[in-house]
């Protein structure tokens, strides 16, 4: 079968692309896979990033760009069987035999009622999503198309490291393009902290924010790094995923806080999606204490593998539990590196095969 991928955020080295990247991989194991991008250094630099194996792909080029004209763009996909496409709601028209969306957030609840939007609808051969959370605000723009879940896979190297009175935090730095000034809330969670030493109730742990930041946007982070001052935390910047399991292998408690002070009626994609890096921490040991809001109740169980929190007080009082109380949050760190094997890329693969197989 003769597979084509295409994800137009490739050079953004987010979960999203590492999502796409991953099931070229998969599926080259068995089929003819070829990614529509032309710049080559982008590819390389997610190679790198997420420590991928694409040597069966191939990197073609990008009849999805718009100085390729539209005869063009769907002459050239009657050569697949099959086309995946990460979306942004648009969809795109081909003459391939099967076109599968992917989406990852919640759309604009706006519908496609033109004929050339109803056209396009025809050719969807399913849809899928990486949350249920997405998925429930996103079903239905898409009427009686067929859609499943299928979770982000995640891989982890755990090792037998002595951990560390480490709190974590890994997420990108995104001050722009996502209609708010901190997506991750890193800032709420630095001073989060902060009140948590100047209350004494740390005992000397510290705060490690992982993240990676693009060079142009070194000048909106530095407050940030201004704001650590004086504090045990720390910023690693731009590591790779190997070099970031050194860190999750040392942490005893994972933080994250996307949505928090943000109103998720009105913009449900304000919250995290998912939560690849909370998954990639519990698979380490890493005990979560996240934020009760977009797809982060999948994977965390109030009190069984992790906490939930609504308030900083509460995030605040529920780690300071941990701190606290070791035999729970061995525990924890237990049961969720148990309950992060239901995210294994094993299981993903397997899925991504069965979708276009189907």
């Amino acid at each position: 079968m003769r597979v084509g991928i295409y994800d137009p955020y490739l050079d953004d080295l987010g979960g999203g692309e590492k999502y796409m990247m991953t099931i070229a991989q998969c599926l080259a194991k068995h089929h003819d896979v070829s990614v529509f991008w032309d710049n080559k250094e982008d590819f390389d630099g997610l190679l790198k990033r997420f420590s991928l194996n694409l040597d069966a792909v191939t990197l073609t080029k990008n009849i999805f760009s718009s100085k390729v004209s539209f005869w063009e763009r769907l002459l050239s996909t009657r050569n697949y069987d099959a086309i995946i496409v990460l979306t942004d709601g648009s969809i795109p028209l081909t003459l391939s035999k099967k076109l599968f969306l992917h989406i990852q957030q919640p759309l604009p609840q706006t519908n496609i009622a033109s004929w050339k939007g109803f056209l396009k609808k025809t050719k969807i051969s399913g849809i899928f999503y990486n949350s249920d959370f997405t998925k429930s605000f996103n079903d239905r723009l898409f009427p009686n198309i067929p859609a499943r879940i299928i979770y982000p896979p995640v891989y982890w190297q755990h090792q037998d490291t002595k951990k560390e009175n480490i709190i974590l935090h890994v997420g990108r730095f995104r001050p722009k393009n996502v209609g708010v000034s901190d997506f991750k809330k890193q800032g709420v969670m630095i001073d989060a902290f902060k009140q948590m030493v100047d209350k004494k109730m740390t005992n000397g742990w510290k705060f490690i924010l992982a993240t990676s930041m693009k060079p142009e946007d070194e000048v909106k982070f530095a407050p940030l790094k201004k704001a650590i001052k004086g504090y045990p935390i720390e910023i690693l910047l731009n590591k790779t995923n190997d070099e970031l399991w050194d860190v999750y292998n040392k942490a005893k408690i994972y933080w994250h806080a996307s949505g928090f002070g943000e109103d998720l009626q009105k913009h449900p994609e304000f919250a995290e999606h998912f939560g690849i890096s909370t998954v990639e921490a519990m698979g380490a040991g890493v005990v979560p204490v996240v934020i009760n809001a977009g797809g982060q109740p999948e994977i965390v169980t109030e009190g069984d593998n992790g906490f939930l929190w609504n308030t900083l007080e509460e995030l605040q009082a529920k780690t300071k539990k941990l701190i606290d109380t070791p035999a729970l949050l061995t525990k924890l760190s237990a049961a969720a590196m148990d309950d992060a094997k239901k995210f294994s890329q094993e299981k993903f693969c397997k899925a991504i095969t069965q979708l276009v197989s189907d």
